[in-house]
C-alpha cells in the first residue's frame, strides 16, 4: 500500500512544526500578537459568547501562549495578526506553535 501524499497546502500548515520536531494537529486559531518572547509569543482574539440569563452576546478576550519557531522570530513582532496551531503539550502554558502570519499590523 502507497502512502497518501500531502497537498502544499497541508505541508505548509505543519512545516515550522517539522522544524521543532512536533505534530501539529487539532485546532488552529489567529490572533493578534499582544507580547512577544525570544522562544514564545502571546496571542489575543475576541469571541461572542451569549449569556442566557440575558438573553444577550457579550464579547471575551482569550489568550494563548505559542512556540516561537527560531525560524519566524524576525518575521512576527507585536501587532502582527499570525495563526496558531495546536500541538502536544511543550510546558505548563504552552500548547500551540506559530503556523505563519496572516498580515503585518492591526486594523483599527
Amino acid at each position: 500500500m502507497a502512502k497518501k501524499q500531502k497537498t502544499e497546502k497541508q505541508e505548509a500548515k505543519t512545516a515550522p512544526a517539522r522544524a521543532l520536531n512536533l505534530a501539529a494537529r487539532g485546532r488552529t486559531f489567529e490572533g493578534f500578537v499582544t507580547k512577544k518572547f525570544p522562544k514564545r509569543v502571546v496571542i489575543e482574539f475576541e469571541r461572542t459568547v451569549f449569556i442566557q440569563k440575558y438573553e444577550r452576546f457579550c464579547k471575551k478576550k482569550t489568550r494563548l501562549h505559542a512556540r516561537l519557531p527560531d525560524s519566524m522570530a524576525n518575521e512576527i513582532n507585536i501587532g502582527d495578526y499570525i495563526q496558531i496551531r495546536e500541538c502536544r503539550p511543550l510546558s505548563k502554558i504552552i500548547h500551540f506553535i506559530v503556523i505563519g502570519k496572516v498580515s503585518r499590523e492591526k486594523k483599527k
